[in-house]
């Protein structure tokens, strides 16, 4: 990398971008300082035969300040202690005849490595793979591992973005759960962010210009289009190619694209496109962003149905109207969805439901048209780590709505078109919640936890102020433990009931979507009734998927089901019409036979 450390025959090579000092000093394992080499642009550089791999190193600017390397591949002691030295070829890989999956397998299982199992590391992750492979899932996709202060966090307050968290273990920790995930068939997938740092270990503003005047909803934006920004985008793009590259990922999902503030004539977002396209060597890599300004035109196929540049964007809209139907809940951005069963066979059938429409919740148009992407450019789900923990309490689905609520909508995005992914625990209908929580101290702790509550006081059902002080506190420990899976209930006939639902959804998938996929168009749609939708998608292989959905508990009378094979059927159907939270899938596979003209 031209960032961090290189160990070469000459010795190990370090190197640091710090463009606001003449001067810049070097520690290793604690011996007397060393001065840098200036290089010109910024850089300094001091190679040496006294660093190997496990040595601690820290850069001392002018003030005697000790930094830790912003591309350090490992922090030991945490994002305020030394860096260590890491050989990335020491790990013997056994992957070596892994290529990927097409993206049109992929069954996405997102997961938090510090919740995921008791002992919350990557080695412990290991253990939970068959089950994941059993049940139907193709990929895992990590939340954020990137360093972060303390010993928990979502990861969204990631400081330095090469080094995997030491509370979940080493790098080449990281690199055994990727090892073992492929030897089972299982993608793995990482979460980045290159929208903001975290507020706490960053110390890259102390020597170099990381952000600039622009605010986002995390603070100053990071300088990707100003002044000596060719560095700072320099070395994201790095860090894209480093996770793909050096660890093996098979594809990264890109966080809130829509905050990174980036006006040069060519967007960092193209730049990361391009770089990972060029770099996959005839592996299938999959790019993912989250955009809430919901751009169709980053989601591009190319004449054979290969992605431009993204493959997929994460689809809030199919969640939003899912959750509204089983729920209930028009607070919010919800409301704009409530009783618009127009915007629930949208985002069904075409992707997106808002595509250039004033969202009232913003006050701003919001989308571009998507009905000309294939289903695949979308993410569907019902839960993520977002829309659970972004509630005051973190509850999930099954504890805020109706059981038959829930599988109606669980059967919906399982069988979609579109690419599903499930939240860590949904399989059994684990009731843990997954609150947001950190590990942050002083000031920064005390603005945090009341900065939550705060958030919540413009909800009539947090008016009260002690209702609001009973929110979890996010800087608890007690918090982080209580997002963990319990996975001795996974067994208990209640949770077993929940594996075996999805599990029969998934395999139905598997066989009968699956294989259909490469090729698929966007769907056209009926409205039935309030809540009551059919939709329907031609298939690659000229097949064609019909949905027929009453979400609500009152049945719809007097209509007919299609004809051909249901491949799924969730509620009781009608002699003439849809019964209460009824779901049915029907395949026709003689391309002839358009149920909707």
């Amino acid at each position: 990398m031209t960032f961090g450390t290189e160990i070469t025959e000459a010795g190990t090579r370090f190197r640091l971008w710090a463009p606001k000092h003449d001067l810049v000093n070097l520690k290793i394992d604690g011996a007397g300082l060393q001065a840098m080499r200036p290089q010109g642009g910024g850089w300094h550089e001091f190679v040496t035969t006294d660093a190997r791999a496990g040595s601690l190193y820290q850069f001392v600017l002018p003030d005697g300040l000790h930094v830790p390397d912003p591309a350090s591949r490992f922090q030991p002691q945490d994002v305020h202690g030394p860096s260590e030295v890491i050989d990335p070829n020491a790990y013997l890989w056994q992957d070596g005849d892994w290529r990927g999956r097409p993206w049109e397998e992929a069954v996405l299982y997102e997961l938090h490595i510090g919740a995921f199992t008791p002992d919350g590391t990557f080695r412990a992750a290991i253990e939970k793979l068959d089950q994941l492979a059993d049940l139907g899932i193709t990929a895992i996709e990590l939340m954020p591992v990137a360093d972060f202060p303390g010993e928990r966090n979502w990861g969204y307050d990631g400081v330095l973005l090469f080094a995997p968290d030491s509370s979940y273990g080493r790098p080449e920790d990281l690199k055994a759960l990727i090892d073992a995930a492929h030897g089972k068939g299982l993608m793995v997938f990482l979460d980045v962010i290159y929208n903001h740092f975290g507020p706490d270990g960053n110390y890259l503003p102390c020597y170099a210009p990381i952000f600039k005047d622009v605010h986002t909803p995390w603070g100053a934006a990071v300088n990707y289009d100003a002044k000596n920004s060719e560095w700072v985008r320099a070395l994201i793009v790095e860090n894209a190619l480093y996770w793909i590259e050096e660890y093996h990922f098979d594809g990264l999902r890109l966080d809130a694209v829509h905050a990174i503030r980036d006006e040069s004539p060519r967007h960092l977002l193209d730049v990361i496109a391009a770089a990972v396209r060029e770099a996959t060597n005839g592996r299938h890599v999959h790019l993912v962003i989250e955009n809430e300004e919901n751009e169709s035109a980053r989601l591009l196929r190319a004449s054979h149905g290969e992605p431009l540049q993204y493959t997929a964007q994460w689809n809030d809209d199919i969640h939003h109207t899912l959750h509204v139907a089983a729920t209930g809940e028009t607070s919010g951005y919800y409301a704009d969805y409530e009783g618009d069963t127009a915007k629930l066979c949208r985002a069904l059938a075409e992707g997106f439901a808002f595509q250039g429409e004033v969202m009232a919740y913003r006050g701003t148009s919001r989308g571009e048209p998507s009905a000309h992407l294939p289903p695949s450019a979308f993410v569907a789900f019902i839960q993520n780590h977002d829309q659970i923990g972004n509630r005051a309490f973190g509850e999930r689905l099954v504890i805020i709505a109706p059981h038959e609520a829930v599988k109606a909508v669980a059967s919906i995005y399982l069988l979609s078109p579109q690419i599903p992914m499930l939240f860590m625990g949904e399989d059994w209908g684990a009731l843990q919640p997954f609150p947001f929580f950190c590990d942050f101290a002083g000031e920064l702790s005390d603005a945090v936890r009341e900065g939550r509550r705060a958030e919540f006081a413009k909800f009539p059902e947090f008016h009260d102020p002690q209702r609001r002080e009973r929110i979890p506190d996010p800087t608890a420990r007690e918090t982080y433990l209580s997002a963990k899976l319990q996975w001795n209930e996974v067994a208990e006939p209640a949770h077993a009931e929940w594996r075996t639902f999805y599990k029969d959804l998934l395999r139905v998938r598997h066989a009968e979507i699956i294989p259909r996929l490469k090729g698929a168009k966007s769907g056209c749609y009926d409205i039935l009734g309030d809540a009551a939708v059919r939709v329907a998608w031609p298939l690659g292989d000229g097949s064609t998927l019909t949905l027929c959905a009453n979400l609500k508990p009152d049945p719809l009378a007097d209509f007919e089901l299609p004809l051909g094979h249901r491949i799924w059927t969730e509620g009781r159907s009608l002699t003439q019409g849809l019964g209460a939270w009824n779901v049915v899938w029907i395949m026709n596979k003689d391309a002839s036979d358009h149920v909707i003209a």
